[in-house]
């Protein structure tokens, strides 16, 4: 599979330029065609208005989402006019709860979705539905940048392949194929892997096989959970091991319950400083 048409999807004027900048450099690399989606989000609750609220309350706050979502645009094409990459420009708004349907939409037509981290300190409401309208609804990868001065690359030389044997890891390494078969190594990190099972006493093998016979260079670290979340233990073998890149499953568990619960997969995305690349 190649990445001929990656997606990145801008809702704050804050984001604008590292989003584009990554998702350009990642589109110039992979020689792919660049769809940007600006949106202006009306971050009310429709429903939620007091009573005797009149249309002229609604009817503002879609004005002033419509002309966020042209300034967007057109901070987007200024962005994207000092690149080399095939790009196009769309524009519009939606109401927070139907943001993901429109996300969706569009990501479905893509081979990548290149999107900011969701979860932090200064990360606005509205991206988390960003990224699971691609992920769920769209049903297509994400590579989840971290913020300004981290470079995406095409051809990563560590990657870390966090592996867990569920459906979610699995359909993740199908779609980073061309990725892993460009890296020097691909770290295939098993944390705590079951004491029973048909693979306990080779964790990450088939895996392994499968991937060599992709021309993929793999090399298995299986890892105690000697810290309290299984992220931590990740990232800090990322670190040992300077991987440029991380693979691994999204939301192993329902969503309510990661959100609840917290998970994986939101504690990876809060705390790394690594290019994630996901998939569900």
């Amino acid at each position: 599979m190649a990445f001929k048409t990656l997606l990145t999807v801008i809702t704050d004027a804050d984001l604008v330029d590292p989003t584009i900048a990554a998702a350009a450099d990642l589109a110039s690399a992979m020689d792919a065609h660049l769809d940007v989606l600006c949106l202006g989000v009306d971050r009310t609750q429709t429903g939620y208005y007091y009573a005797g609220a009149n249309a002229m309350v609604l009817q503002e706050t879609l004005s002033r989402a419509s002309a966020e979502g042209e300034s967007l645009a057109a901070a987007a094409r200024k962005a994207l006019g000092r690149t080399d990459v095939r790009w196009a420009v769309d524009h519009g708004v939606a109401q927070l709860a139907d943001l993901g349907r429109i996300v969706a939409a569009r990501a479905r037509f893509s081979d990548l979705a290149v999107l900011p981290k969701p979860y932090g300190e200064g990360c606005g409401i509205e991206l988390e539905p960003v990224l699971e309208g691609a992920l769920f609804d769209g049903q297509v990868p994400v590579i989840v940048n971290p913020g300004s001065g981290v470079t995406l690359t095409a051809a990563p030389k560590r990657i870390a392949l966090a592996w867990n044997e569920s459906s979610e890891a699995l359909r993740a390494v199908r779609y980073a194929m061309p990725l892993l078969k460009q890296a020097d190594t691909v770290h295939v990190v098993v944390i705590d892997p079951p004491q029973h099972g048909p693979n306990r006493s080779d964790p990450g093998g088939m895996l392994s096989q499968y991937l060599a016979r992709h021309g993929v260079k793999p090399e298995i670290d299986v890892l105690s959970k000697t810290m309290p979340r299984v992220s931590d233990v990740l990232l800090r073998h990322c670190a040992d091991v300077e991987a440029d890149l991380v693979v691994m499953g999204a939301y192993g568990h329902s969503r309510f319950r990661e959100a609840i619960l917290g998970g994986a997969t939101r504690s990876m995305l809060e705390q790394t400083a690594l290019p994630v690349f996901m998939a569900h």
